[in-house]
Order: C-alpha cells, then sequence, then structure tokens
C-alpha cells in the first residue's frame, strides 16, 4: 500500500511540470520522414511538428524544400532534420512568401532546424540553401544502367541463350547420368558374379 501511494505521488510530481508548461494539443509532435531521391543519391529528411504535413516537393536545380502543410492550431512548432550533404551552406526560409528566421544547428552530418510561427489553415515553408550534394557526386541515370547492365553481362548470357544452354547442359547431364547408371549396373552385376 505504501508503495502505491509513493508511485503515485511520483507521477504527481513527473507530470505535473510538463502539462502546466504547454497545452497537451501544441506539443503533440507528427513524425514524417521524407525521402529525397535526387541525382542518384538517397536522403531522408526527419520533420518532427505539431501540424500535418500534405505534401512536399525538393528542387534540386533550385536547391530547394518546400512543404506543405494544413495546421489546425495558431501556435504552430516544428524541428526539421536535414542531411549536410543533401543542402548546406547559407539558409534562406519562407512561410507563405514572407521571409523568417527560425533557429539552426549545425554539425558535419546534419542542420537542425526549429521552426516556431502562428498561422492556422494551409500554409507553405520553402528551406534554400546554396550549396547542393556537398562532398557527393551527381551519379546520372545512363551511368546507373551501364552500370547494371557491366553486372549483368558478367554472369549471364544475353537474353534468350540462357534457355538454349540450359537445355543443352541438361542433355549432357542426361547423358553422363545415364553412362553412370549403366557403368555402376555392369559393375555390380560382375561384382555379384564373380562372389558365386
Amino acid at each position: 500500500m505504501k508503495s502505491v501511494i509513493l508511485l503515485l505521488l511520483v507521477l504527481c510530481f513527473v507530470f505535473s511540470p510538463v502539462y502546466g508548461q504547454v497545452p497537451l494539443s501544441d506539443a503533440t509532435g507528427l513524425i514524417n520522414r521524407l525521402d529525397i531521391q535526387t541525382s542518384g543519391h538517397v536522403f531522408e529528411i526527419k520533420l518532427v511538428s505539431n501540424f500535418d504535413l500534405t505534401d512536399y516537393i525538393f528542387e534540386k536545380y533550385d536547391k530547394q524544400l518546400t512543404l506543405y502543410f494544413e495546421s489546425g492550431l495558431e501556435n504552430n512548432l516544428a524541428e526539421i532534420i536535414i542531411p549536410s550533404n543533401l543542402l548546406s551552406g547559407n539558409f534562406t526560409f519562407t512561410l507563405n512568401d514572407q521571409k523568417f528566421s527560425p533557429k539552426i544547428q549545425s554539425n558535419e552530418k546534419i542542420h537542425f532546424i526549429t521552426m516556431n510561427f502562428t498561422g492556422s489553415g494551409t500554409n507553405v515553408i520553402t528551406i534554400s540553401s546554396t550549396e547542393y550534394l556537398s562532398g557527393l557526386t551527381e551519379i546520372t541515370t545512363f551511368e546507373n544502367e551501364t552500370l547494371e547492365t557491366s553486372y549483368d553481362s558478367d554472369f549471364l548470357p544475353p537474353d534468350g541463350q540462357s534457355e538454349e544452354i540450359f537445355s543443352n547442359n541438361y542433355l549432357i547431364w542426361l547423358i553422363v547420368g545415364g553412362i553412370v547408371i549403366v557403368i555402376t549396373g555392369f559393375t555390380v552385376t560382375k561384382f555379384l558374379k564373380n562372389k558365386k
């Protein structure tokens, strides 16, 4: 009984400060993982927000990520993690075509961006940078196709020839198997006759 009362008392101290600071609906975080496929590479951008992401577009030539979202709250909060080798350099942020300045923390692997803004309904955020694919080279589709073709040609015959090779090998194995069976049968009968 004492342990139950102690547990309830501890929970009271733990949960009271959390709910006293921000209403629960404003603190709820929706996690979105955006897979960006560009120039032969795949990057994952993580977005945690209290609004619903409806769509996103990445434009490599403009070095820009555009987020479309719906919010039912007046006070919006988002945290975005962008890989440094996807976008880097100087960032510019706009919310519904108006510039704003979120908090950015960066290291050699990621940019951690915290955005705090107001406005319910449909909103658009654009994140532009000055550098794209830092430390990486662009892989074109032609190079990927050539690479796949060269690997395939090392191990497989050209189209249509694999069935012909399979049927020729099958016939050879059938002949060799038949010869082995005949020799084994002849040897066994010879051995049995000599034993008598």
